[in-house]
């Protein structure tokens, strides 16, 4: 069957659904429709290559929902890569931002003072886990949340290393990336890094690198630092800190064992090493708790967040047992960190998720997600592992459940056949495909985005296998 054959199939399985009255999902054209086609070669040509991964031009967007240029109308299970915790729009969030934007927009809050910016602060200090008063840096993303974490560490510290966990993502700036690891391409071709970078093997239970099993390992992947590299090449006075993604997003959904950052503090404390928990995706109630560390019973030194923090404004912010401060100033500070604007918009999100219980929700309804995904598992033999925490959830396709071996060019394949029928999804790791809905997401929604998913499964299966 054609490309263009395919789609039509695509188009008319999602026809037949709205008609029939299940589905919230609208496709009138190909994707990309003429009027998306148009914009997606005007991209190609003036914009940046950076990561693109579906031809959906959006046009507008309300809860978890999106319609794109031609009037197509897909369920977005994406949230924007995990910043619309509250959904597209939502009209708390976009009366605050209307209502500070008339009255204040910026007044570099790191040179001057406004009242929001401390509120929100305030706000974060006090859902920040431990009981040691904390501090913020406003930032713009998470990259520069971690950027700035990397400086505090070495800062106070006056060490040159800091470790990192294999297959994690902390951004792409220079600093950021001595630690992002999750794919090839992040790195090739930019060394030398900011420096210091050093890493070890992650918690990856489904793959062990050192083909043990949990809990029979007795956590290997963490004694081996003590025993081996602290003995060899890593010598623990020279780490500045531990970062460290409670749950590996971009590297693929892997959430470690529960005692696994209990066992690894063990290991730092003693040699004075801080332990950063990077939680621009997994934060922000994502896992069903304000930080996701705090399903792993740890306090860390310090928390890194971006993504849900602002509802779609661009809003970052590293926060930090006070007691790791700068004694003087100019030792870091930014341009727009803490925009009025923005905090604004964060402070609107706070509201919204303690109003609507989205802390809550993101349990019962991730728990709903993975049970259905889970139903799917036991129909495909293509899905390898289904696995996550509230609303982080992935699927993870295997060409043998034996080997599991990475059966990638399926899930490319997967993705791309859910897109074709309204739904939109993204890859991460090597094999996985992520569910990253907003926290606001109905059981009603889960139900309507598995269909789909089965038909993405069952047309993905035929194409590979006829490939």
């Amino acid at each position: 069957m054609s490309t263009a054959a395919k789609r039509t199939v695509a188009v008319a399985e999602a026809a037949e659904g709205a008609r029939k009255g299940s589905r919230g999902v609208v496709i009138r054209t190909p994707i990309p429709g003429p009027k998306g086609k148009t914009v997606v070669e005007q991209d190609t040509q003036y914009l940046m290559t950076s990561t693109k991964t579906a031809p959906v031009v959006a046009q507008s967007g309300k809860g978890v929902w999106v319609t794109d240029v031609d009037g197509n109308r897909f369920l977005d299970f994406t949230s924007g890569v995990g910043v619309l915790g509250t959904g597209h729009c939502h009209p708390t969030v976009v009366q605050a931002v209307q209502k500070q934007a008339q009255e204040l927009m910026h007044f570099a809050g790191t040179d001057f003072y406004y009242e929001i910016q401390v509120r929100l602060a305030e706000k974060l200090a006090k859902i920040a886990p431990g009981k040691n008063p904390k501090k913020v840096f406003f930032t713009n993303s998470g990259a520069e949340s971690v950027e700035a974490a990397l400086k505090l560490a070495r800062w106070n510290t006056q060490r040159p290393l800091t470790l990192g966990l294999i297959g994690s993502f902390h951004g792409r700036t220079m600093g950021a990336l001595t630690l992002t690891s999750s794919k090839p391409a992040q790195r090739r071709r930019f060394n030398a890094f900011a420096g210091g970078g050093v890493h070890i093997p992650a918690p990856t239970c489904y793959r062990c690198p050192y083909k043990l099993e949990y809990p029979s390992c007795d956590l290997h992947c963490v004694k081996i630092l003590e025993e081996l590299y602290f003995n060899t090449v890593l010598p623990p006075e020279e780490i500045a800190a531990f970062v460290g993604e409670p749950v590996i997003g971009e590297g693929g959904y892997v959430v470690p064992p529960k005692d696994y950052f209990q066992a690894m503090q063990k290991v730092l404390k003693p040699h004075g090493i801080l332990h950063v928990s990077d939680e621009v995706q997994a934060g922000m109630g994502r896992t069903g708790k304000w930080w996701a560390i705090e399903n792993f019973g740890v306090v860390p030194d310090m928390i890194t967040t971006a993504k849900a923090l602002g509802s779609g404004m661009p809003i970052g912010a590293t926060v930090f047992d006070a007691k790791l401060d700068y004694t003087y100033q100019g030792a870091h500070s930014n341009t727009y960190g803490g925009n009025a604007v923005a905090c604004a918009s964060s402070l609107a999100t706070f509201e919204v998720f303690e109003k609507e219980h989205l802390l809550e929700n993101a349990t019962k309804q991730g728990n709903y997600l993975l049970k259905r995904l889970k139903e799917l598992q036991g129909k495909y033999d293509c899905i390898g592992d289904v696995r996550g925490l509230g609303l982080m959830v992935a699927t993870d396709f295997v060409k043998d459940r034996r080997t599991r071996e990475h059966a990638s060019k399926l899930r490319d394949r997967v993705e791309t056949e859910a897109y074709l029928r309204g739904l939109v999804l993204l890859g991460c790791g090597r094999s996985a495909i992520r569910f990253i809905p907003a926290l606001i997401v109905k059981e009603a929604e889960i139900d309507e985005a598995v269909e789909i998913y089965d038909q993405s499964i069952g047309a993905a299966l035929k194409a590979v296998g006829a490939s």
